[in-house]
């Protein structure tokens, strides 16, 4: 490649990563599809490969996730480059400033502060934000997040700052309250209109206290669900699969038909 003056072969973190620099410059001046891009619309195609990442990631695909990481370098080497067109920041800029961040967030390394383990981490963490100009702890989490990784770092902001349960028991306490409080929406006449909005806000708090138990539990609610989502589209393909071998369409066949197909799907 005329344009790439440093080898594929490189080996060196470093010159594998001006390599990397090298390449966008090149297409960010002569590619017609890169020229056009701006950061709003990089912004989707990042959410996108992040989640492709994430999705490597929960299959184990070691292969897949260094390709998937790779595809988000570029992205933030690209967004960093489009920044330097007008003088705003530049990519060394990002990574002194990443390097700057994370010093003065970790003075039980960098510093005299002494930690006896991963809790005063995160506490310290939290403390040293708000002395940065964060006005609320929470004000790290970003607005745009799905709901349920929301709530797993809202409780882990508050958790930072000391504002958690004792023990896992009085947070499974709480799941029952929640769930009965629910389950009291429901346990109306045939003839009373059902508050939808209050149930749904029942049923939050329903989530909500079982995120908070999954937390107490080291389960990543998040992880749990997508592999919980995986194996169902895998059962249920399975069942598309035998139905179509033995001629008969989903819609024509009883619950009972289908319990026998992912009966047996349950047990691959």
């Amino acid at each position: 490649m005329p344009n790439n003056p440093i080898p594929a072969s490189a080996n060196n973190p470093a010159d594998a990563f001006t390599r990397l620099l090298t390449v966008l410059d090149t297409l960010r001046t002569q590619c017609p599809w890169d020229k056009k891009q701006t950061m709003e619309t990089l912004r989707h195609l990042t959410i996108e490969e992040t989640y492709e990442l994430s999705d490597a990631i929960l299959e184990g695909d070691l292969d897949e996730i260094k390709k998937e990481l790779g595809d988000v370098m570029m992205h933030l080497v690209f967004y960093a480059r489009i920044a330097s067109e007008t003088h705003e920041f530049n990519i060394t800029d990002v990574l002194n400033g990443v390097c700057d961040k994370l010093v003065n967030r970790h003075p039980h390394i960098y510093g005299d502060v002494d930690v006896k383990n991963e809790e005063d981490v995160k506490r310290n963490w939290e403390q040293i934000k708000l002395k940065e100009g964060n006005k609320s702890v929470l004000a790290g989490v970003p607005s745009s997040l799905p709901a349920l990784v929301k709530a797993a770092r809202i409780q882990e902001k508050a958790r930072g700052v000391g504002f958690d349960w004792e023990d896992k028991n009085q947070v499974w306490e709480k799941v029952e309250e929640e769930l009965q409080e629910f389950k009291t929406e429901f346990n109306v006449s045939d003839h009373t209109a059902i508050d939808i909005e209050k149930a749904e806000s029942e049923f939050g708090d329903v989530l909500f206290s079982l995120i908070n138990y999954a937390r107490f539990i080291n389960i990543n609610p998040e992880n749990a669900l997508e592999k919980t989502n995986k194996k169902f589209i895998k059962r249920f393909q399975y069942l598309e699969s035998k139905a179509k071998e033995n001629g008969k369409a989903l819609a024509d066949m009883t619950l009972a038909e289908m319990d026998v197909y992912w009966n047996e799907a349950k047990k691959i």
